[in-house]
């Protein structure tokens, strides 16, 4: 039984199916990768950063997209077809990780650098809101 089936939490039902989504999409661990966490330079919000380790790839051989809260990358590396390898250690592989990201988050860039794919997000501080609700009378005149 799943914790978010509590009464005490309501509309919860599609943070449920990311968990799960995730959880079978987690694949063999490659790439490794870090998560990071600054203060944007204005002071105002969360920056993270996550790095994934892509020695070998290229730009063109690296796609990220973002498509309802999930943060998708993608390497796919072409076979040396042409090569006669007397030992292959190093492989041409390819990969997907997905982060599933929080209502808010945005990608702000990312950055291919010395075999590392590092990809900025930002987390705004969010607006707090007290809302007053009346009670009102079953049954009042009006």
């Amino acid at each position: 039984m799943s914790h978010l089936n509590s009464p005490l939490l309501l509309g919860f039902d599609d943070i449920e199916r990311l968990l799960d989504r995730v959880t079978k999409g987690s694949g063999d661990g490659y790439p490794p990768y870090n998560i990071e966490r600054a203060t944007q330079e204005d002071g105002r919000g969360d920056l993270l950063r996550i790095t994934l380790a892509v020695a070998g790839f290229t730009r063109d051989q690296l796609t990220i997209t973002v498509e309802d809260n999930q943060l998708m990358i993608r390497g796919k590396q072409d076979e040396d077809e042409g090569k006669d390898f007397l030992h292959r250690g190093i492989a041409a592989r390819q990969f997907q990780r997905v982060f599933v990201l929080a209502d808010g988050i945005e990608v702000k860039g990312a950055d291919l650098n010395n075999g590392l794919l590092s990809i900025d997000l930002v987390r705004p501080e969010p607006a707090h809101v007290l809302r007053r609700v009346e009670i009102g009378i079953k049954g009042e005149a009006e």
